[in-house]
């Protein structure tokens, strides 16, 4: 049983270290909320809110979250008595409508709680089989074909196992092209639009179609399932539906639709690690292939995508970069590492998420708190 008593927040400004572009804008620092939950035992957990400060990629800001999480989610979660974190998204979900981010970010943090509690590694308490998984590049648009060409040599030396290059109208098939023709099948290649695209720009997807891509993620917009299938029926290529899965319902309708074939699956955008898992299952019943993407997460959110990427059904190399690919400093010790062979390693053998927070540095980043008790 595990009866929560105190929720935190604290939010910090992460500055990257390179300008990450992608169709709907740049970040050059990553204001983050970190969320902190302690049980009447003092056992902690950590967990993170990964929405952005815009709404450019859903419709929750990092701003609405924390009003959420302070307003309606902490209060709904303080003082009651749960039986495990599978518990504490019924209790979120009831007659609280969206905010599904600021959801996930208290749910993740009672999973992370869990595990330590338990003696269990993150990983392990989610169901993950794995001791290490493989680890794919996310590029930003970048201002040039040689640009672009120079980023993908780089990423491919230092082993990564699967390259996404972000697209927008105007910068699409002749980058993409420029990259599959300097590097063939040594680079494993992937699209992804950001919703950036209408149903009318179907001819350029087309014109990328017969050059062998992993998938396009998210072409059209992110609520619109009917136009996926549309642009699916005229296309070999895989389409990968990122902002349009909320829930196992829409993965649900991807299937009878055949709005694509392939689900990234981001647990806060679900709304937390029990709905993430229930998506996962039901792709591996239906033979649907799933990765786990990324949003720019902390050492915390790393953490929590590296075990969720742990499961079985996650056969695609997910946007798990280390730390070093966007941070400076991170805020986890250690920090997270990739080898040579393009893996990180899931720490199975620790309890909770693998890593301690560095809270000299987080105290350093924090531009704000807010201490909820009962």
């Amino acid at each position: 049983m595990i009866t929560i008593r105190r929720i935190s927040l604290r939010e910090i400004h992460l500055p990257l270290v390179e300008p990450f572009t992608i169709s709907s804008g740049t970040q050059d620092t990553r204001r983050i909320t970190l969320v902190e939950v302690a049980d009447a035992a003092g056992v902690v957990g950590w967990g993170e809110c990964v929405a952005s400060e815009y709404p450019n990629y859903m419709p929750e800001t990092i701003d609405t979250a924390w009003m959420a999480i302070e307003a309606w989610i902490a209060p709904r979660v303080l003082g009651r008595t749960i039986s495990g974190p599978s518990d504490v998204f019924p209790l979120l979900e009831a007659d609280i409508k969206g905010h599904l981010m600021a959801k996930a970010a208290v749910e993740m943090s009672v999973w992370e709680l869990a595990a330590r509690k338990q003696g269990l590694s993150l990983a392990r308490l989610l169901g993950g089989t794995r001791d290490r998984i493989e680890v794919g590049r996310s590029i930003g648009i970048q201002t040039s074909v040689d640009a672009l060409i120079e980023r993908v040599q780089a990423a491919l030396d230092e082993g990564y196992r699967r390259i996404k290059l972000k697209i927008k109208p105007g910068a699409d098939v002749v980058f993409v092209k420029a990259v599959h023709d300097a590097f063939g099948a040594a680079a494993p290649l992937m699209v992804d639009a950001n919703s950036a695209y209408t149903l009318s720009d179907a001819a350029v997807f087309r014109e990328m179609d017969d050059l062998g891509l992993m998938m396009f993620e998210q072409p059209l917009a992110w609520d619109d399932m009917v136009r996926h299938s549309e642009l699916q029926k005229q296309l070999q290529t895989p389409i990968c539906l990122d902002e349009s899965i909320t829930g196992i319902e829409r993965a649900e309708d991807m299937v009878k639709l055949s709005a694509g074939r392939i689900i990234n699956i981001k647990p806060a955008r679900v709304g937390g690690f029990a709905r993430a898992v229930a998506i996962h299952d039901f792709c591996r019943e239906h033979s649907i292939p799933v990765w786990c993407g990324g949003m720019l997460e902390s050492g915390v959110g790393r953490a929590h995508n590296v075990a969720l990427a742990s499961l079985p059904g996650f056969t695609i190399p997910g946007d798990t970069s280390p730390s070093r690919r966007y941070w400076q400093r991170d805020i986890v010790r250690p920090e997270w590492e990739m080898d040579g062979k393009g893996t990180i390693r899931v720490p199975v053998d620790t309890p909770g998420m693998g890593v301690e927070i560095d809270i000299d540095r987080v105290e350093d980043l924090t531009v704000r708190t807010k201490d909820m008790r009962v």
